[in-house]
């Protein structure tokens, strides 16, 4: 009878073991690569956009967990939920959509205080559990996305934490051929200053710049390293010409943050699971209820969230684009003046005005987002 005896099998390119061996009691642990929930990120695909599918505004406007920003532009940029072209890949790996910056006309050149950037943050719980030993050198979390721009050049990022003590780690996507699509890896170790608190606050933000101006870069930053955390030199100066190219694009899809040293086939989800995952930052839906009666004073009970938000949301309803709005469902007119009160992460109830026992409508738009 033959017996093969090992500590560990790995391949032949890999740095990590995909089966270890215990040489004592025989047991066995792998490095499973397409493990379920291994994504940080909540709508790495943006499949997700709840609020619009285009907007010139900053801020969560389109694609769902993904914040736009930017700073003393001349004229406002573009954020919108776009279709990824059939035939290219990253569409033939089964992605779909894609956020798409188009850049405004900027026509006061590149200003040492402008700014244009995507802005990710997870909470900090996510992170403190994710399994990732982020205190240690020798523990990796990897940042993996597919990117395009109109535009051929190279452009910066940087990871910045805010809990215990702030730490930057700038990156960058390597030169871009323009109108193709890239896929960049970030294989990030951990650090001993890092802290991740078990809460839902902020604590990691992840943020792909188009371009930041002098006020806010140092070429003595260097990529690929923790450093400690600098507003005025948070990455290597950043090339203009994106910047200064009228209708210039950046698109970006498949978002990835996973524990470990490689970066692995991208964990594609069905619609519902990513948008119950979305609900957790920002819900809107319409509902009906039937309004009641509580010591004297008209209103409805409390609606519950699809999910248990991330905090207490800020919420108000609308009906036709009117605030505080609803409709009476039995003759169709208008009911105005509903103020929201007692919200909680799970839901919230609503008093003033209105006849009871009568069922009315209307949309409630609940914001939970970091």
């Amino acid at each position: 009878m033959s017996e093969l005896k090992v500590n560990s099998i790995k391949g032949t390119g890999a740095s990590t073991a995909a089966i270890t061996i215990d040489s004592s009691s025989g047991g066995f642990s792998g490095n499973i690569t397409n493990r379920q929930g291994k994504n940080l990120i909540v709508n790495g695909e943006m499949i997700i956009a709840q609020r619009n599918t285009s907007s010139t505004s900053t801020g969560y406007q389109t694609v769902d967990r993904f914040e736009f920003l930017t700073n003393t532009v001349d004229e406002a940029p573009t954020q919108a939920q776009v279709d990824v072209a059939s035939g290219t890949t990253p569409y033939t790996l089964g992605f779909r959509k894609a956020l798409k910056i188009t850049n405004g006309n900027q026509t006061g050149g590149a200003g040492a205080a402008d700014a244009i950037y995507v802005r990710y943050r997870p909470e900090a719980q996510d992170i403190a559990s994710s399994g990732w030993n982020y205190t240690s050198t020798s523990s990796f979390i990897t940042l993996s996305f597919w990117v395009k721009s109109s535009v051929a050049q190279n452009f910066f990022g940087y990871i910045d934490t805010s809990d215990g003590t702030q730490k930057m780690y700038p990156f960058e996507t390597g030169s871009l051929s323009a109108d193709t699509w890239t896929k960049v890896t970030k294989t990030i170790p951990g650090h001993a200053d890092l802290t991740f608190n078990l809460d839902n606050g902020q604590a990691f933000g992840i943020n792909w710049v188009q371009f930041m101006g002098t006020d806010y870069t140092a070429n003595s930053a260097t990529v690929d390293t923790w450093k400690a955390q600098s507003d005025t030199e948070r990455m290597p100066d950043n090339t203009s010409t994106w910047y200064t190219t009228n209708d210039a694009t950046f698109e970006i899809t498949g978002v990835q943050l996973e524990v470990g040293s490689v970066a692995t086939d991208f964990e594609h989800q069905c619609y519902q699971y990513h948008l119950y995952r979305c609900y957790r930052y920002y819900v809107q839906r319409g509902f009906e209820v039937l309004m009641g009666n509580k010591s004297g004073t008209n209103g409805f009970p409390r609606i519950n969230y699809p999910v248990v938000m991330r905090d207490t949301a800020s919420v108000f309803i609308q009906r036709n684009g009117n605030n505080h709005e609803m409709r009476n469902q039995n003759d169709g007119s208008s009911l105005t003046g509903i103020s929201t009160y007692n919200q909680y992460d799970y839901g919230f109830a609503s008093r003033g005005g209105g006849s009871h026992n009568i069922i009315y409508a209307s949309t409630y738009y609940a914001d939970a987002e970091l």
